[in-house]
């Protein structure tokens, strides 16, 4: 179910020069602010909680996930690239299954790990906070990378959907709206992270259990559609 060729190809298209900037900038930009935050404010849990919650994990987090999740199989089949991959004796199940793992993968080291310096830097993990979003992120990665790769297999604009998702439903709605809470990634892994983090800091409109089963559905079902429209794309001469 994993290529190694397929892979050391995706992460070079993810990793290229332009895109690698763009994967930065957030993770740079968060830790400079919770670098500006400390020295205004100090240590404080409840600010720490803001900054990690309002723009890591609810701004951040998806935006990278729509990067590189997009950027997984986006690109190759807008130029048409794609046809060469699907003309090796690889499975196209495989080839989904291994940009899932590579835009994970991605997603995961440009969220997760400024995510826990930035905790650290605003309160050293005072209340388990920086570990308990980190792991949030860690968990919003895998679903994000799905959602946003079967996204790129369906349609050529998925960045802007992408990007809309992440800025409208999740940023927006999905912090605001009480009705939309209950199907955001965002407040399915603010589940994950009410439950590693101390006191009444972290909470979530949605119950552990429940966010559990969620991300685990959204994420088998989106990677298993992306293959199934991977799978229903014909090369020339394939008829």
């Amino acid at each position: 179910m994993y290529d190694p060729t397929v892979a050391r190809l995706t992460y070079r298209a993810l990793l290229g020069r332009r895109r690698a900037l763009i994967l930065f900038a957030l993770p740079v930009l968060l830790i400079v602010i919770a670098g500006a935050v400390r020295g205004f404010s100090g240590a404080d849990d409840q600010v720490a909680v803001d900054v990690l919650g309002g723009f890591a994990l609810a701004t951040m987090v998806p935006i990278i996930g729509v990067i590189a999740g997009t950027g997984a199989i986006g690109p190759e089949i807008d130029d048409g690239s794609v046809v060469y991959l699907l003309s090796k004796p690889v499975k196209r199940p495989t080839i989904i299954f291994t940009k899932l793992i590579v835009a994970i993968a991605v997603t995961m080291a440009f969220s997760a790990i400024p995510t826990f310096i930035a905790g650290m830097i605003l309160n050293g993990n005072g209340q388990q906070v920086a570990m308990a979003y980190t792991i949030a992120a860690l968990v919003a990665s895998i679903t994000y990378a799905a959602i946003f790769l079967l996204l790129g297999t369906i349609t050529r604009h998925a960045v802007v959907f992408g990007l809309v998702y992440a800025l409208v439903w999740e940023a927006l709605f999905g912090s605001l709206v009480t009705g939309a809470r209950t199907l955001s990634v965002q407040q399915w892994s603010l589940a994950v992270a009410q439950k590693v983090g101390e006191g009444d800091l972290i909470t979530s409109d949605v119950a552990l259990p429940t966010a559990t089963v969620l991300l685990v559905v959204v994420t088998v079902v989106t990677t298993w559609f992306a293959g199934q429209k991977l799978r229903s794309l014909k090369l020339a001469g394939e008829e």
